[in-house]
Formats: structure tokens, sequence, C-alpha cells
């Protein structure tokens, strides 16, 4: 409407002077409803083809989407293991926690029962480390009374054959015999004494500290399976729609408890959604304006700060089915992120809150370049001068988006 009214007073209005003055037409004598079209005819024509190519000149050069929206991102909350809740540190549906802060606890005696095998594990492996050192000491008296008797028999067997030497027939053959039988056999004792006290130390010395160690890290996972019964924030903010009550089933894949939102989230930047042939005019660093529904009657200066390079229709997943472009039923946008120009701009605005944005071109510095033709200069200076039209369309928005919420959808 702005723009019709614009250009019709460059066209229809010197018109109708020169037809009133130049010409002495005047309304309802010459000028009539039904000759107004003829005589006119010039002006509303022209009027038409300037306004359609500024409206095309407007849209195109400064953007304008009503699908502006203030994303925050949520955390659901989640047990890492299934079970069922034995208490709940958050008292309503809805509050604020910090970051480490409990939130609730699942029933753990399972988890507790296999802590307390592994705690019962490394008592009895101590134990058996304390009976593996009696033992040792057990086997070095054995063996050290195997040496003796050992050593006893040797004696006694030289002895007899030195005997045996000087003498025949002193000393019996079958008493040497005899006495070589006990040497053997106690050097099997000492042999058997000696093992003995190296399987206990070997038990001592890796086989139960590996038994120990085992038991410790079995207790070790008992208690971080204990952990994780217990759900706390991983970030500071505040639960919303918090309905879990004791003796609820929670289950990490079925079904969420709640929902985290972080402290700030929503307060950073606007993404908007502009039309695909928008592509070749959406910058970084474009200035723009938002108004928000729930902030009405103000208008927020931003700036583009980021634009997306692909558009989020045409994305597909690896399947066994083509893909067919009929399957686009609606063509996507590209998505541009605004943040605000000035430090709290968006303080006041709800997170999730739809928005109406407009978004400027601005050829200043290639202007000031002075590279460009007089020519191009002017068309240049022409094309960023449009941009009040639709600044003055968005405060209009912004002053009338109440009155429509509010009068006109009905309420």
């Amino acid at each position: 409407m702005l723009e019709i009214l614009l250009c019709s007073v460059l066209t229809i209005l010197p018109d109708y002077l020169f037809r009133r003055f130049g010409q002495g037409k005047r309304f309802g004598k010459e000028i009539t409803l039904y000759s107004v079209w003829f005589e006119l005819r010039w002006g509303i024509v022209s009027c038409l083809m300037l306004s359609v190519g500024l409206i095309t000149v407007i849209f195109y050069y400064h953007p304008s989407t009503k699908t502006a929206t203030l994303y925050y991102r949520t955390v659901p909350i989640v047990s890492e293991v299934s079970g069922r809740v034995a208490e709940i540190y958050v008292n309503s549906i809805s509050g604020e926690v910090k970051q480490g802060e409990p939130i609730f606890r699942l029933d753990s005696a399972t988890q507790e029962a296999a802590a307390e095998s592994a705690r019962r594990k490394i008592a009895e492996v101590e134990a058996a480390m304390v009976a593996a050192r009696s033992d040792i000491v057990a086997s070095e008296g054995k063996a050290q009374e195997a040496r003796s008797g050992l050593q006893q028999a040797i004696d006694e067997l030289e002895t007899k054959q030195e005997l045996n030497r000087r003498g025949a027939g002193i000393v019996a053959v079958r008493e040497i015999e005899k006495l070589q039988n006990v040497v053997s056999g106690r050097q099997g004792a000492v042999a058997a004494a000696t093992a003995a006290k190296q399987t206990a130390e070997a038990q001592l010395s890796s086989l139960l500290p590996a038994q120990k160690a085992s038991a410790q890290a079995a207790l070790a996972q008992a208690e971080v399976e204990i952990a994780k019964t217990t759900i706390r924030a991983g970030v500071k903010g505040r639960v919303e729609q918090f309905t879990l009550r004791v003796g609820d089933i929670v289950n990490p894949f079925l079904r969420p408890a709640g929902v985290l939102i972080p402290d700030g989230a929503g307060r950073k930047a606007i993404t908007a959604g502009f039309g695909q042939i928008e592509a070749q005019v959406m910058k970084v660093g474009m200035l723009a304006e938002v108004t928000c529904v729930s902030k009405p009657w103000t208008v927020i200066p931003m700036v583009v700060t980021s634009v997306q390079d692909f558009i989020a229709a045409g994305q597909f997943r690896g399947g066994e089915q083509l893909i067919d472009a009929q399957q686009v039923v609606r063509p996507g946008t590209i998505t541009v992120f605004l943040e605000p120009l000035y430090a709290g701009g968006l303080e006041g605005v709800t997170p999730g809150s739809s928005c109406i944005a407009n978004a400027y071109t601005s050829n200043h510095d290639l202007i000031a370049s002075g590279t460009l033709s007089t020519t191009r200069s002017l068309v240049l200076h022409a094309v960023d001068a449009t941009g009040i039209v639709h600044a003055m369309i968005l405060r209009i928005q912004a002053l009338m988006l109440p009155i429509q919420t509010l009068v006109l959808s009905g309420h």
C-alpha cells in the first residue's frame, strides 16, 4: 500500500494536475467515476508499472520474513540406567537447578548389593593374603626341617661308607643302601617343602593381588553404577514440565523424566528463514530489524552474523529407496542467524517467540570506494533509500501486531 501511494504521487498526481490546470478538466464534470480511468490512463498505468518495479526492488534488496523464531536448546533429563524412582529432589513441576545438583534418584538396591559383594571379596582376598604369609612361614619351617633331616642322613651315609672303605664287612651293604634311600627321600622332602614355599610366595605376590585388584575394580564399577542412579543437572538452568513421582519407572530409551533449559538459552540469536530468491542478497554483516510477538511495539536492531549455505529441504539420508524430487512438498528457505546490534537487545523477548524480521541491503562502502560510475552510484543510492519503505512497514506491523492478535484474530 505504501509503495502504491508513493508511486501515485509521482504518476497519478502529476497527470491529474495536468488535466485539471492544463486542460481545465474538473472532477464531477469532465472527470467522473466512469471517465477517470480514461482521463488518467497514463498516470494509472505508470503508477502500476512503477509500483510493481518498486515492490520488486524493495522485497529483493530488503527482504522480509515472518518465519523468525528465537530458538533455544533444551536438555532432556534422562537417566543412564533403567529403574524405579526412589527419591525426588525437585518438589515442583518447574524450578531452578545448579550444575551438579541432584534432580532425582533411582532405587539402587541391586547396585549396592554388587558393591557389598565386591567389598566382601576384597576382605576375603586380604584374609587369603594373611593366610598365604603364614603358609610361607610354615613352608620355610618345613623346608628347614627337611634340609636338616637330609643333612643328617647324608652325614650318616658318609660315615658308614667311610667305615666300609677302611674295613670290609664292618657295615652291611643293605644298611648302606637303606641310608641311600633315606637320603633320596629326604631330598624329595626338601624339594617338596621348597615348592610349597614358592607356591605360597607366588600366590602372595601375583595371584592374590590380581584377585584383589579385580575385586577393587568390581567395587569401583558398582560404585559408578550407584552414582548413575542419582541423576544430576549437567548445566545450570531451569527444570520444566517435571512430572516424575516416586515409584515411576524411568527408561533412558522410552521415557525422559523432564526437560532442562540451560541458563541463558534463547537469549543470543534469532533464526530466520528468508526466501530462496534472496540467496544472492543475504550476506553476513547486513543490518536487520525484528519485532516479536512477546515484546510488542518494539523494533529491535539486529545484524546478520551467519548465513547457512544449505537449504534444509534438500537433505536426504541414504537408504534403500530412490529420491524423488516431488517428495519435497514445500520449498525450503535460506536460514539466517541474527544477533542484537547492541548488548541486551533481546531482553524482554521470551525464548521461542515468533518474530517478523527485515534485512536491509547497504551499498555505502561500495559507493564510497569511488570505483563506480555516476549512474550506478545513483541507482545503488536509490536501492538503499527504498529500505525506508520496508522500515516503515515493519513499524506499522509492530504497531498493529497487538491489535491484530487480540482483536482481529477472533478473540
